[in-house]
């Protein structure tokens, strides 16, 4: 699991002030870019010449409003690996309350074919050392 802070600026808030739905998504995204920062140094998946890593699938639950000026704990849990995804869960809490949860599926594609590929073998290596343990029954 990867955690890092985010605050909730004003222009991430709607008329209310609380979060606009699509501003969780970006922060988790944010949370994504330092995570990958983390588990790959030297390598940037954002300007890859090989491979693009774009997201086919997100949700979002808000339990709590998060307000302007909220300083978040995001926790990016890998929850999924696979030969050409994997997916990613992010926990916002404040003060170890959860405020909303969220969901990313990402997939691995060939950046000259524009098609789906395998992901690199260190990048699916790093996930699987970040892999939430499978709850046992």
């Amino acid at each position: 699991m990867f955690l890092t802070k985010e605050r909730l600026n004003f222009y991430d808030c709607d008329p209310a002030g609380i979060i606009f739905y699509a501003s969780l998504l970006k922060i988790a995204h944010t949370a994504y870019e330092k995570f990958l920062a983390e588990i790959s140094p030297g390598r940037n998946f954002f300007f890859d010449e090989e491979i693009v890593l774009p997201i086919i699938h997100c949700e979002a639950d808000y339990y709590k409003p998060l307000k302007a000026f909220d300083v978040i704990d995001v926790s990016v849990i890998v929850k999924e690996v696979r030969d050409n995804s994997f997916e990613l869960n992010y926990k916002f809490e404040i003060d170890n309350k959860m405020y909303a949860e969220a969901k990313t599926v990402h997939v691995c594609v060939d950046k000259k074919k524009f098609e789906k590929t395998i992901l690199p073998e260190q990048l699916k290596l790093k996930l699987n050392e970040n892999l939430m343990p499978r709850m046992r029954e």
